[in-house]
């Protein structure tokens, strides 16, 4: 099983919806290492580092999103591990 990280760039309206807790739950839920964060543009940013598998299941539900989100899209870049996280977290 290859593990991979991915930084992720979500646009649309993706802050004060609770995304940032929908990703949290979702990456831990598929045992990812990382955080994600709101950034000044409005889009959140999400590094995750885990079996490339789950990375790919992380992506399909950042493309969803919670109830009240709206993706207009997702941007990924895929990078070796870094190994510098231990646990997912919110920034």
């Amino acid at each position: 099983m290859a593990i991979k990280r991915a930084e992720f760039v979500v646009y649309g309206n993706v802050q004060g919806v609770g995304f940032r807790y929908f990703v949290y739950r979702k990456a831990n839920s598929l045992n990812l290492c990382g955080f994600v964060k709101n950034m000044y543009d409005g889009t959140v940013l999400v590094v995750a580092e885990g079996p490339e598998e789950n990375i790919a299941l992380l992506f399909e539900q950042l493309r969803i999103g919670p109830p009240h989100a709206y993706v207009f899209k997702v941007e990924v870049e895929y990078f070796p591990p870094t190994n510098e996280f231990k646990k997912f977290e919110i920034r």
